[in-house]
């Protein structure tokens, strides 16, 4: 029982959640005032000292800007009684609930009533006040399923192709409702957001791409949409690019006109901790608007993604072409560019050049220099990509075949034999379910005796489980070969474009190769070099090495 008090300072505290909007007038934050200040008003020596608001927050969460200051005021003495409309007002946590109603409040000499449930920590002998508990449990119940409905009512809604953000991405304008809200391009922002793109696929780092922008004094997707709303910035913000709004763009499919949404979620529906799901639980429909860039170009973007090579600028802020993609055959350590200056009396030169970094690290302790001239080695990769795309010009057949040839001899595929094994193993898996079947109506109809039953169902059945080890080891084989087909016609699209270079570029590299193994020059045999391409893995000709003379 709170210590007698005849005067109340009191804090009326009003709450409405989103969902509780859908619920109609009699739970508005007008409603609920009008009818906590007349029965204040109806009370003797009872003075209102301030209302506290949370319009649109959930009663699960006890963070809330109005209840947190409600909770500081009575704290310090400012009031001495709090009144809602209902326990659910006050909060949906049953736990947190009658921790402040049985543990803070009296330790504050704070009363408590909620209106319509007839709860007065007061009277505590009330028949309300035993039921409260049961009532807490109740409300907070009421929370997890509304919360179950939300999500299934965005999920069907998402699957449907309906926009659910209350506004489209950078590159985009929000549609109609007539048309599930659809996004439409917004032709000024989407050719910032296709420059973008073409900056990732040259090799370009989220960071350097927010530099570039920001030079330019391209506007920031938060001010952009400020300008566009006609509305306010709540918040201070630089108002500039960062790596972050960048690389949000390169990974959302939206422009490829994949509407891909509920990409986060929260903990629990107490806990309301924004986690980002894994891409296999998005809801993605394809398809579903005009995309601003092509698929290629989007692939090209995750290809750099995956690249080995994060690529450092030059001071004087340009990527080199093989930058971060060539490594040192012995210790495995990437390659250095060394720059020579020479000196000389018709004035100064310089002498580019690659060298192991264990090597530039460590001296000969580590490694030894493997250096190679810049200019010798993208020679080599301009005459083999050359060599390979005219092949693929003058004789797409046999490039063909000898592009599969050469995946074949890298991993272990499925050949004509298997295949056929594959189809009588299938057969005859077939086969046996239906024995098996067949045997079980034996037994239950008594035609067949049950040791005899049990004899041939052992037998079938472990034949039955070998089989399908065996199929499943095939059937990967056979996807596998599939995939190597699809690899090499991938290939082949690719290198045919590049049929006439003249020089190596940074787009070029990241296009086509995955890295380049750098041998040791030595006096006894010839300096090898392994280029391994996307999509073969290695060079073509894997005995193909390449005697360079750099003197």
């Amino acid at each position: 029982m709170l210590p007698k008090q005849t005067n109340y300072s009191v804090g009326v505290y009003l709450r409405l959640s989103q969902e509780d909007m859908r619920e109609g007038e009699s739970l508005s934050i007008e409603n609920q005032r009008k009818i906590l200040i007349k029965y204040v008003e109806e009370q003797q020596n009872w003075t209102i000292y301030d209302e506290y608001v949370d319009d649109g927050f959930s009663g699960t969460d006890f963070s809330r800007p109005g209840v947190q200051r409600m909770l500081d005021d009575a704290k310090t003495g400012k009031i001495n009684l709090i009144i809602c409309k209902d326990l659910s007002r006050f909060g949906r946590n049953y736990i947190q609930v009658g921790q402040y109603i049985d543990y803070i409040f009296p330790m504050y000499n704070i009363r408590f009533i909620a209106l319509n449930d007839n709860i007065d920590t007061a009277n505590s002998d009330s028949t309300a006040m035993d039921m409260m508990p049961i009532m807490n449990v109740f409300n907070e119940w009421h929370a997890a399923n509304t919360s179950k409905k939300i999500r299934a009512v965005k999920k069907e809604t998402a699957k449907a192709g309906k926009y659910n953000a209350p506004f489209a991405p950078y590159g985009y304008l929000k549609g109609s409702p007539d048309d599930n809200f659809r996004p439409v391009i917004d032709e000024k922002a989407a050719g910032v957001v296709k420059r973008i793109f073409e900056m990732r696929a040259t090799g370009l780092s989220p960071k350097q791409i927010a530099y570039i922008l920001n030079e330019e004094g391209v506007i920031c997707p938060s001010e952009y949409r400020c300008q566009k709303s006609g509305k306010f910035k709540k918040r201070v913000t630089s108002g500039l690019w960062g790596d972050c709004s960048v690389r949000d763009i390169l990974k959302n499919p939206i422009y490829i006109g994949s509407l891909a949404q509920l990409r986060t979620t929260t903990v629990s529906y107490k806990n309301h901790k924004v986690i980002r799901k894994d891409e296999s639980d998005w809801i993605v429909v394809e398809n579903n608007h005009e995309p601003i860039i092509s698929q290629e170009l989007w692939d090209k973007c995750r290809e750099v993604d995956a690249s080995v090579s994060r690529a450092k600028p030059t001071k004087a802020g340009e990527i080199l072409p093989l930058t971060g993609m060539m490594y040192c055959a012995d210790c495995g350590f990437k390659m250095k560019k060394n720059t020579v200056i020479h000196h000389n009396k018709y004035g100064d030169s310089t002498t580019d050049s690659y060298r192991c970094g264990l090597y530039v690290r460590s001296g000969k302790c580590g490694c030894t220099p493997h250096s190679i001239l810049k200019r010798v080695i993208e020679g080599v990769i301009i005459d083999d990509i050359r060599s390979k795309a005219s092949l693929v010009i003058e004789n797409e057949k046999e490039a063909r075949s000898i592009f599969i040839q050469h995946k074949n001899a890298l991993a272990e595929h499925q050949t004509e034999e298997e295949r056929q094994l594959l189809a009588k193993n299938e057969c005859r898996l077939a086969e046996l379910e239906q024995m098996i079947q067949k045997i079980y109506e034996d037994k239950l109809l008594g035609k067949m005796p049950e040791d005899f039953c049990e004899k041939m169902l052992s037998k079938y059945l472990v034949e039955q489980a070998g089989l399908a080890e065996k199929i499943a080891v095939l059937r990967e084989k056979a996807q596998q070969s599939n995939k190597d087909i699809e690899d090499v016609e991938h290939f082949m699209r690719l290198i045919r474009r590049y049929a006439d270079i003249t020089e190596l570029t940074r787009e070029i590299v990241l296009d086509l190769i995955e890295y380049i193994v750098i041998g040791d020059k030595t006096d006894d045999e010839p300096r090898k070099i392994h280029i391994y391409y996307k999509f073969l893995d290695k060079q073509l000709d894997d005995a193909r090495n390449y005697l360079l003379n750099e003197n």
